[in-house]
């Protein structure tokens, strides 16, 4: 996953592209990066590594060394960007979010075709951003490359290209990825986020539509690419990965978050005569379980506390057990509102089940009574195709799918996973159970996937829930 940030101003606009980028931290937690044109000085560039510490402090020194009126910023959990290229377009810097299935193939035939070579990183792969830029300058012009780029990826990906004249901005075709615009007097700004241009005094231009292609300057935003009819998207940005500040199409996180709480609360009718405190994983559990409270009744209280002051961002170690503990540490219980308590746990989503596992083992060791365990949405079945936003590297890595496997063998038939994540299917309640004995819980019980989507509010048909039924 990841974030970016565009700014076109008459004025120099490294200000609000270093605090425009940074406010998408959350999205991404390996590279951070920027790149600016000045009409004096040219193109600048500077990528870090923020694995270990934030963003800001790595990129405090470029607010006084970066100049430039047009400028574009990424944090990525993954590739370092953006990159600076020179083609037949020109010279130009580009990032790029998404997800690239069918990477190899692409891979193979423009070697095989234009006899181009990509630096390997580290990891054995290649940065997927340059794989973007070498598709793009397979056409005579951007529009034209951009557009076939996105057509010819399997996945998803929304770019933003800095030129010499404009910003290009593009969202995925489908829309699973949002890209907002602001306004304010000196100029224009695009960003994954809305909330992150407020405090920079931006107000809210518009959203871009889905495959929309428009060109970004400080005098004005000039659409080059109508948005498409079919919009999908990601319903998880609203359950998890959105900031609570943010909204996609309109609607807020936070306040679908609440509504999401208080759906799973009037399915659930669970009451204070079952439960004696609703409470949160920090930070994404916590709006649905304040709706929760407030539908049910049944006290909101914090007997977790997530420790910021050095923690202020998702560390994440490349170990699954190193993972776990730095879960665990963030984590600090209050025992007094712990002990004895019978408490109603929610969190935004379970996929792999071991940090949430971990953190009700926590709590019985605190000294709880009981825990009852209710995920903000539906049980994970399906990688992400289009936004990478699990880390599992196998959908067997999901807790259902492991429970799956181990009723149905080892190649579920898709009508069988269909069963699977039908509420209202034997095989669904006997999963849910399963489940819940491999987690220790007192009880489990998910949302549903139609409270969820009309949690949301929008039309469901426009509402990527392919993680959850496999439906495209």
């Amino acid at each position: 996953m990841g974030g970016f940030f565009a700014a076109a101003l008459k004025e120099d606009c490294i200000f609000d592209l270093f605090f425009g980028t940074d406010y998408h931290s959350h999205l991404g937690t390996r590279r951070g990066g920027l790149a600016a044109f000045d009409r004096k000085d040219g193109f600048c560039r500077s990528i870090h590594d923020i694995g270990n510490s934030p963003f800001r402090t790595k990129f405090s020194a470029e607010l006084n060394e970066m100049r430039g009126n047009l400028g574009i910023g990424c944090i990525s959990d993954y590739d370092p960007q953006p990159l600076l290229l020179r083609s037949q377009h020109g010279s130009y810097a580009i990032a790029a979010i998404g997800k690239i299935n069918n990477q190899e193939e692409l891979l193979r035939e423009i070697c095989r075709e234009n006899r181009l070579h990509f630096f390997e990183m580290t990891s054995g792969e290649i940065n997927q951003t340059e794989l973007v830029a070498a598709l793009i300058n397979q056409r005579d012009h951007l529009v034209e490359g951009i557009r076939y780029a996105q057509e010819r990826i399997d996945g998803s990906m929304s770019i933003l290209i800095l030129t010499k004249k404009g910003i290009y901005a593009a969202r995925d075709l489908y829309g699973r990825t949002p890209v907002i615009l602001g306004r304010k007097k000196e100029g224009f700004c695009a960003s994954f986020e809305s909330f992150a241009y407020l405090n920079l005094g931006y107000r809210d231009y518009r959203e871009m539509g889905p495959g929309e292609i428009s060109v970004i300057t400080p005098e004005g935003v000039t659409v080059l690419a109508k948005p498409g009819k079919r919009m999908k998207i990601c319903s998880f940005l609203w359950i998890y990965y959105g900031y609570p500040s943010s909204k996609y199409e309109g609607v807020s996180v936070e306040a679908m978050r609440c509504r999401c709480g208080a759906m799973l609360a009037k399915r659930d009718r669970m009451s204070r005569e079952d439960a004696d405190i609703v409470a949160g994983v920090p930070d994404s559990g916590t709006a649905h379980a304040i709706g929760y409270a407030n539908a049910s009744g049944i006290p909101f209280s914090r007997p977790l506390i997530k420790y910021t002051p050095t923690w202020p961002r998702s560390f994440m170690p490349p170990t699954q057990k190193k993972r776990e503990l730095i879960a665990r540490m963030k984590l600090i219980p209050v025992k007094d509102l712990i002990e004895g308590r019978r408490i109603l746990l929610i969190d935004d989503s379970i996929v792999r089940g071991t940090q949430l596992r971990e953190t009700g083992q926590y709590l019985f060791e605190t000294g709880a009574r009981e825990i009852h365990a209710r995920p903000a949405c539906p049980p994970l079945l399906f990688g992400c195709k289009y936004l990478g936003f699990s880390r599992s590297g196998s959908e067997l890595e999901m807790i259902a799918r492991r429970v799956i496997r181990e009723e149905e063998g080892d190649a579920a038939e898709e009508s069988v996973l269909k069963d699977y994540a039908n509420p209202d299917s034997e095989r669904f309640r006997m999963m849910q159970k399963r489940i819940c004995e491999k987690m220790h819980f007192t009880s489990l019980r998910y949302n549903r996937l139609d409270d969820t989507l009309a949690a949301v509010g929008i039309p469901a048909e426009k509402l990527c829930t392919y993680c959850w039924n496999g439906e495209e």
